[in-house]
């Protein structure tokens, strides 16, 4: 699709503020590290069908597995024409379909996934990709993680599944921002060393070391397409900065699941120029 990412970036970094700002709840700081991914992987990888089907036959298909992120998930969906971008104003509000963790049974087109509880992602996506090798179906299943979300065990049983059972239409990829809701992810549970974990379960490990950098996350994910089917499941390592684009949110985990002020919001509206149209 031809759009220039840094003013998509931009102006979902600004739905994403203001969501959040509106209801004064949500998590803003994941969602703005995740921006440029979600915006690259929507508009210039993924072949989708706008008209939504759960089962998702013959296109790519996309998991969020770390669902508190659901504010640059929702402008994402909106602005790729999956439901009219006014309804990011109904964020968080009661009978809303954009609740604060995506929900399926609330019916809204591109969500294929409960996520509210962490970890569950990685097991849903794998069924998906196998799913999708059973129905002969060449597309492939793409999946995004947090990095604190590792810590939960049933991810680790899904890995060596993937592997041993050679899911090779899978892509995830992990946000490595290092930070998760206590404090850094090296305080609350240190993971060691990620890349040799994969690497030892089977995996086809890349990196990303720029994960803000839409032309580095552009290349490595179509590098990655590039490399399916080859007996191996791939993850994408990626290293990004919880709160991306908002100085005062960027080295902190403080801005997990707190909103932005009127002062604070206008400061990093400042920050983010409008660029296709605020909702």
């Amino acid at each position: 699709m031809d759009i220039n990412l840094d003013d998509l970036t931009s102006q979902i970094r600004r739905d994403i503020l203001r969501m959040v700002h509106q209801v004064n709840s949500g998590h803003p700081g994941g969602s703005l590290g995740c921006a440029e991914f979600l915006a690259v992987l929507y508009f210039k990888i993924m072949k989708i069908d706008l008209n939504f089907n759960m089962n998702g036959l013959n296109e790519d298909l996309f998991f969020l597995s770390n669902g508190h992120i659901s504010p640059v998930f929702y402008s994402t969906l909106s602005r790729r024409g999956y439901f009219p971008v006014s309804e990011l104003s109904t964020f968080r509000k009661i009978n809303s379909r954009l609740q604060g963790h995506p929900t399926t049974h609330e019916g809204l087109p591109g969500v294929r996934i409960a996520s509210g509880s962490l970890g569950q992602g990685m097991s849903v996506s794998i069924g998906a990709a196998l799913s999708k090798k059973l129905n002969n179906d060449k597309n492939t299943v793409f999946a995004l993680l947090g990095d604190g979300e590792l810590q939960e065990g049933q991810n680790w049983e899904a890995i060596m599944f993937a592997a041993a059972k050679k899911v090779d239409n899978l892509i995830v990829t992990i946000d490595l921002n290092g930070k998760q809701i206590d404090g850094s992810t090296d305080d609350v549970l240190p993971m060691g060393n990620i890349d040799q974990k994969f690497k030892s379960f089977g995996w086809e490990v890349l990196e990303i070391k720029e994960g803000n950098n839409i032309d580095k996350i552009l290349e490595t994910l179509k590098y990655a397409k590039s490399i399916i089917g080859k007996s191996k499941p791939i993850v994408i390592l990626m290293h990004t900065e919880m709160g991306n684009g908002v100085d005062f949110m960027m080295n902190t985990h403080a801005w997990h699941g707190v909103a932005p002020n009127d002062e604070q919001l206008a400061n990093a509206l400042n920050q983010n120029p409008e660029t296709l149209g605020d909702y």
